[in-house]
């Protein structure tokens, strides 16, 4: 069954992600970003590209000829042909229909108050269909 991890209070959503994709594409994961809509998936692939100036996130749209071949997927719904099913980063405020071909999936939930509530909504969906959940709260001291 698929992991389900709640990063909460995250005060910058897109910068926490490359953070997060970072991380994982170092550790061997290939991921799939899941945004909103275009143009949350538009200021994403700009920010991977400027966030670091030493890190170098190989990354292409879901339906790219070159999205088998890369380890980072942004796609801005669910209905894209995904390769890749080891990590999932939610920065949507729904359900991606694939949660369960994954094998972990980062909810990633910013601290706005309208974000926050439908973040609080999926909690309960998971957990009503019985997934693993764990929960962080960012910046807390």
């Amino acid at each position: 069954m698929t992991r389900i991890d709640f990063h909460t209070n995250v005060p910058d959503k897109l910068a926490y992600a490359c953070r997060l994709a970072r991380k994982a594409y170092a550790a061997g994961n290939r991921i799939v970003l899941m945004t909103d809509d275009a143009a949350q998936l538009a200021e994403l692939d700009g920010m991977m590209w400027t966030f670091s100036a030493t890190d170098f996130l190989p990354h292409v749209p879901a339906g790219d000829a070159l999205a088998s071949a890369t380890p980072i997927i942004l796609a801005d719904n669910d209905g894209a042909a995904l390769p890749h099913h080891d990590l999932l980063v939610n920065l949507s405020r729904r359900i991606p229909s694939v949660v369960d071909s994954f094998q972990r999936v980062i909810e990633v939930v910013s601290a706005e108050e309208d974000d926050a509530a439908a973040g609080r909504q999926r909690y309960v969906a998971y957990k009503r269909q019985n997934h693993p959940l764990t929960h962080f709260v960012a910046n807390k001291s």
